[in-house]
């Protein structure tokens, strides 16, 4: 086992033959914890990576190029809590996965992460009460873009409401979106943190993904959050409506351009 401080280069890279875990390990003496430490009952951890105080912070669990991963999540599982280590990193040097077992399943990496980015995802704790209890009506988008809308002439006055609503581009979530949002809601009250919704084409599911966005965001309960797309055409599409329905909340930009910036 190779046991050292917390510190690596970047995980895989854009060339294949370049796409290998380089790990920097740090030799160092761990005092109180004997010459052992690294061995458990059923084998020996690959590496173990310390925090700061020089305490086992992160397990990382190597397999050959040929297998995947994933086989060894058990018994990284088994050696991340015979060390008391919250967080784990499957790799076989081309696939690597980072695992908080505190919440839910290992999820995909492209960069080994630092460990000011753990630290602080450790400190992070979600406030579920304040989600389940956000009020979320058919202008909860339109709160964002323009706060004070219900105070304007042109609202009030019912002849004009209509062409005020055009002409600010205003977006009112339907009854069937709302149901969508407070679903969620519902399932973080039973526990639940894991979540899927499922829709047809036409039925606004940036909008709803901007409400669940601005959900989480206003809640306390997401500090960055991706939106994937599957086409290059959609991301510009996407960016310009999250810009306009979440102005004033959410900042929002597309990575690959921004991938320096700290949000």
């Amino acid at each position: 086992m190779q046991r050292g401080t917390f510190g690596a280069e970047r995980l895989g890279a854009e060339r294949p033959k370049e796409a290998r875990a380089r790990i920097k390990i740090t030799r160092t003496k761990l005092n109180g914890f004997g010459d052992d430490f690294d061995k458990t009952k059923t084998g020996f951890i690959d590496f173990l990576l310390l925090d700061k105080q020089g305490f086992p912070f992160i397990v990382l669990e190597a397999k050959a190029e040929d297998k995947n991963p994933l086989f060894g999540k058990e018994q990284a599982r088994e050696y991340a809590q015979s060390q008391h280590c919250r967080f784990i990193i499957l790799s076989n040097g081309n696939s690597h996965y980072f695992w908080d077992l505190e919440r839910g399943n290992p999820q995909v990496i492209y960069r080994f992460p630092s460990p000011e980015s753990t630290e602080s995802y450790a400190s992070f704790t979600p406030n579920r009460e304040a989600l389940i209890d956000e009020t979320i009506a058919d202008d909860y988008i339109v709160l964002s873009k323009k706060p004070d809308y219900k105070n304007d002439p042109s609202w009030l006055n019912e002849k004009s409401r209509l062409e005020f609503v055009k002409i600010n581009k205003l977006r009112f979530l339907r009854p069937y979106q709302v149901r969508a949002i407070r679903a969620i809601q519902r399932a973080v009250k039973e526990g639940r943190d894991r979540f899927l919704f499922e829709m047809a084409t036409g039925t606004g599911k940036t909008l709803v993904s901007a409400a669940v966005i601005k959900l989480f965001k206003q809640t306390g309960n997401a500090r960055r959050i991706l939106f994937l797309v599957d086409r290059l055409e959609l991301e510009k599409q996407a960016q310009k409506n999250f810009e306009d329905y979440l102005k004033g909340d959410c900042i929002s930009v597309i990575y690959k351009w921004k991938r320096k910036l700290r949000l």
